[in-house]
């Protein structure tokens, strides 16, 4: 059977239209006007189309930004410096070491290289007597010129204490005496060894090595306000260093001992807020 072909039609009936059709422009799904981001003509020409409602909507505006500074100023509060933390008077106390003695955290008979008044008060006692001119009790009362003798070993042993207690004043001592005297202080008031039974002063609990590193991070603050500070990077990156190593210290402190004593005890002595462990901290 031949195949079907379609027969051909006549160019009459075939319409042609050599003309290029109209495109459609894609739709747009954005705004004409974007509300958050007027442009200045824009914004004068709302404010001058309706000034009432411009009006309403700066009310607005200045209400909500002056409000947002209010609770930022009052979370800024709450949580703290994360660096200096809320002021205390055992942190106050670390800057003389304890010094002077009518501050109600002074430290009592704490002198410079390691002394107390106590060990002082007994080296001179027994200086006193190894430096006594030795004399019979007959050659006492006869000779006159042994009371003279006396006098003047009370007058020289009166100048070498002096001496010695100038010499061990924490007043006069250094920077890193003054450390030194601080960490002894800081191991009496935060070591276990008070309430644990150990062979020797507790050094190396968590809240020991926090009161430490806080001790040189306020030091290395202040140090960092005065004169030219600014300009010294290394020891700003010495702070940062200091201040993620005691924030590490504080979250593994609280999440072992939060609620207990200790923890109460170390953070309102030496006023840490929670801004000092938790976040980022950034400087």
């Amino acid at each position: 059977m031949p195949p079907r072909l379609e027969a051909l039609r006549r160019l009459g009936t075939v319409k042609l239209c050599l003309r290029p059709g109209a495109r459609h422009a894609p739709p747009s799904f954005t705004p004409l006007a974007q509300t958050a981001s007027l442009s200045l003509k824009e914004k004068k020409r709302m404010a001058k189309q309706d000034p009432y409602r411009w009006a309403q909507a700066q009310q607005r505006k200045t209400a909500n930004l002056k409000r947002r500074e209010e609770l930022d100023k009052e979370r800024a509060e709450s949580q703290g410096d994360p660096v200096m933390g809320k002021p205390t008077p055992f942190v106050e106390s670390l800057d003389l070491a304890g010094q002077p003695r009518d501050m109600p955290t002074s430290a009592a008979g704490l002198r410079n290289h390691y002394l107390t008044d106590a060990e002082l008060e007994d080296v001179a006692k027994h200086a006193y007597t190894l430096t006594k001119p030795v004399s019979s009790v007959v050659a006492a009362q006869v000779d006159p010129a042994m009371e003279a003798k006396m006098q003047a070993h009370d007058r020289n042993h009166e100048k070498a204490v002096d001496a010695m207690r100038r010499i061990t004043s924490l007043e006069n001592s250094s920077a890193r005496d003054r450390f030194h005297a601080n960490v002894r202080r800081i191991v009496d008031e935060f070591g276990r060894h008070k309430t644990d039974k150990r062979s020797g002063p507790d050094t190396g609990s968590s809240e020991v090595q926090i009161a430490i590193l806080t001790s040189k991070i306020r030091a290395l603050s202040q140090a960092l306000e005065t004169n030219r500070g600014y300009k010294d990077k290394h020891n700003k990156r010495n702070l940062r260093v200091l201040v993620h190593r005691r924030q590490k210290l504080l979250r593994y402190m609280e999440r072992k001992e939060r609620g207990s004593e200790r923890w109460t005890h170390m953070i309102e002595k030496l006023g840490l807020t929670p801004a000092t462990w938790k976040g980022e901290i950034t400087l």
